[in-house]
């Protein structure tokens, strides 16, 4: 197997040429890591407590449905 041309970069391994991948592939693999790592934080601040079973998922909401239910009070 002889062949493949003249590309340079390239590790051939048992019969398999493996190219470097090009500028925008690299840098376009970084940028979506450092999203990918940015979510995966970003969630695990949000919901760590809970996953780990600190707290229950229910917990935290007192502020939303506390001024709902002295409104309704209010009204009625």
């Amino acid at each position: 197997m002889g062949g493949g041309g003249g590309h340079g970069g390239g590790t051939t391994y048992k019969g398999y040429t493996i190219h470097r991948p090009k500028r925008w592939h690299a840098l376009t693999g970084k940028g979506l890591c450092a999203v990918m790592w940015f979510w995966i934080l970003y969630r695990a601040k949000q919901d760590g407590p809970v996953v780990l079973g600190w707290r229950h998922p229910w917990e935290g909401h007192e502020d939303h449905s506390h001024g709902h239910d002295h409104g309704h009070e209010a009204s009625h």
